[in-house]
């Protein structure tokens, strides 16, 4: 009697020290799931909850639930990522695009990629049409997708995507269709004259344009034309032909799909500045010479806490052309490691960028760069930071998430 008394507490003791040695797990954390081995225990403010079998994540104001629990899993109430409760604001919302649309924008959408199509879970999310009412071929429509040898055109990749978009009722905006980027080298290193490089170059847009005429809202007809002093990109393009291929390029769309609207787009045009004031000029020139253009994509790769101030005034100024203005590649990073001060500084950071399109009735679209960190480009570039986007790689949403639709309700 007094061994099996003693063997008990003992065993107490053990079990006791052993909940005692567990860390806490901060705010936004995984803290359960199936083969999950880690701690249980989240911070103060937090409770763990279930968001599928495999997930459960430490969410502040969430209640905190006392259950038996076994040796790698807390057992907590499942609820469904459309009912998380944030520190920002509730989740619960129709989804973003249907948001958007009852505000006045025309779409709320993300970019994506072959590759990620065979992510089951993640392609459910993309395909939810009341959270994107539009997508983007993040590669399968550029050159070198679709004209790596001259004069063979390959559009299987980007028919995918495209007739996904179709299945679920979304927009798609072609992206993109000259860039100095991957580019295939027989262009890039092709050394041609100046009229032969226009023939190619025609050629393309006409070709890839016309093969989606019809399927396409908006291309992306010229991506990435400036430097940030406002001068022109040294690309083979600009070398060889001159300006003129900015023109040349925009006609050649028009021409092929007379329906879908047309966008010069670009990087570091978000606030005002020497980059942004060249793309107002430029497209003031274009429209006086009667040159086709729609309007003006800004891709708004940002940092958290960095945003400009100037981002209505700038965008005001674009939208007194008379053309429309859209967010096209939307992503708001965070040097790493996240916390709970920097995920509510980036929720701001949306919400303010969201507004602020909101505010314009020209500004007709957001289209955030992939929605999920899983799938996002920040790590592979910028090594120290990442978390960019509304959803993190688990496929939760995260406080931005709430803070967007904060900005459009």
């Amino acid at each position: 009697m007094y061994t099996s008394l003693a063997l008990a507490l003992s065993l107490s003791s053990c079990l006791l020290a052993g909940a005692q040695a567990q860390t806490t797990v901060a705010a936004w954390n995984q803290c359960g799931g199936l083969q999950y081995t880690g701690s249980t225990i989240c911070v103060s403010g937090s409770g763990c909850v279930k968001l599928n079998d495999y997930y459960s994540q430490c969410q502040p104001g969430a209640a905190t639930v006392t259950s038996a629990v076994s040796s790698s899993t807390t057992v907590v109430p499942s609820v469904s990522s459309s009912t998380i409760t944030t520190s920002a604001a509730s989740t619960t919302s129709p989804g973003l695009h249907t948001l958007a649309k009852a505000k006045g924008l025309v779409y709320f959408g993300s970019a994506t990629d072959n590759g990620e199509l065979t992510d089951a879970p993640y392609k459910a999310i993309l395909s939810d049409n009341s959270e994107f009412g539009q997508l983007t071929p993040g590669n399968s429509q550029k050159w070198d997708a679709t004209e790596g040898t001259r004069g063979t055109f390959t559009f299987t990749r980007g028919d995918e995507i495209v007739a996904l978009a179709k299945a679920n009722g979304q927009l798609v905006r072609g992206h993109t269709l000259v860039w100095h980027s991957q580019l295939p080298s027989w262009v890039s290193s092709g050394g041609f004259d100046n009229a032969t490089l226009i023939s190619i170059m025609e050629n393309h847009v006409t070709q890839v344009a016309t093969h989606y005429k019809g399927q396409i809202y908006a291309w992306d007809v010229l991506n990435e034309i400036f430097n940030e002093d406002g001068t022109f990109r040294e690309s083979v393009f600009y070398t060889t032909i001159g300006e003129a291929y900015v023109a040349i390029a925009l006609r050649a769309a028009r021409a092929a799909d007379p329906d879908a609207k047309l966008y010069i787009n670009d990087y570091n045009v978000d606030g005002t500045g020497a980059k942004s004031t060249a793309m107002y000029n430029l497209v003031a020139k274009l429209i006086a010479q009667g040159v086709p253009i729609d309007g003006i994509g800004i891709q708004a790769h940002l940092i958290s806490g960095s945003v400009p101030s100037t981002l209505q005034a700038n965008w005001e100024q674009f939208a007194s052309l008379g053309v429309d203005v859209a967010l096209t590649e939307v992503d708001i990073r965070i040097t790493l490691p996240t916390t709970d001060a920097k995920l509510a500084q980036q929720a701001t950071d949306y919400k303010n960028v969201v507004a602020a399109c909101v505010a314009i009735p020209k500004c007709i679209g957001i289209t955030i760069w992939d929605y999920t960190d899983k799938y996002s480009w920040i790590p592979s570039v910028f090594s120290t930071q990442g978390a960019a986007l509304p959803w993190d790689e688990n496929l939760v949403k995260k406080p931005a998430y709430a803070a967007i639709a904060e900005a459009l309700a």
